[in-house]
């Protein structure tokens, strides 16, 4: 094992999301900034529809992102994602792994709902398979965990779909696809929809937390 096998196993150990890979069921839960537009709830509805054993939670004008955590912790949720916008447009996420973090914040760019997509296909409940390409680094490969660990262990093949994280040059492309077998020998592939781009933009320990002291695993500039 070399000095890089045996930091990143170190950060396994201690990046919170360690039960899921010793077999913990995911759950997630999805919600918006406060008072969010029309596109933002079809954006959630998307995101819902991605993640197998995903529930929406409406976020109430009077509610702040510590108390609807405590409450996500409560009721068993592994995950969270928090969808903000700007001008009616989604333009943010912050993914949060319950219950001791770490917290991801995403910006999100060219957000293509499934309706959009030509000839884009039906999606149906079976579990995904996922896909997640050149999540290489320390920092790489805690954030591959983050997504991995909102799937099921287990993929439904029969369902032919597949959710992949494609990561190049510090912009991650989202795409889901089924599978579409034309004959014995050739395979293709099509759409499902949606289709957004994340880029990271910090990295936090813990939960989400605004005040004192953060513990960074990535640090803004």
């Amino acid at each position: 094992m070399t000095d890089d096998d045996d930091e990143v196993a170190q950060d396994e150990a201690l990046d919170g999301l360690a039960s899921y890979f010793s077999g913990a069921k995911s759950k997630v839960v999805v919600t918006t900034s406060k008072h969010c537009s029309k596109i933002c709830y079809e954006f959630c509805a998307e995101l819902v529809s991605m993640f197998p054993d995903a529930q929406f939670a409406k976020r109430g004008g009077n509610h702040e992102i510590r108390q609807i955590i405590k409450v996500a912790i409560d009721k068993g949720f592994t995950d969270m994602l928090i969808v903000n916008e700007d001008r009616k447009t989604p333009n943010a996420i912050t993914l949060i792994h319950l219950p001791d973090g770490p917290t991801a914040y995403f910006k999100l760019t060219s957000f293509v709902p499934s309706k959009k997509i030509g000839g884009h296909g039906v999606v149906t409940a079976h579990n995904p398979e996922i896909i997640l390409n050149n999540f290489n680094t320390r920092l790489g490969h805690t954030i591959g965990r983050m997504f991995q660990a909102m799937f099921p262990h287990v993929p439904e093949f029969q369902g032919r779909q597949v959710v992949t994280f494609h990561n190049q040059r510090d912009f991650i492309f989202v795409r889901r696809h089924r599978y579409v077998f034309r004959d014995t020998e050739k395979v293709g592939l099509q759409e499902l929809g949606p289709k957004f781009t994340l880029k990271l933009k910090w990295l936090q320990k813990g939960t989400y937390n605004r005040d004192g002291e953060y513990e960074w695993f990535f640090k803004p500039e």
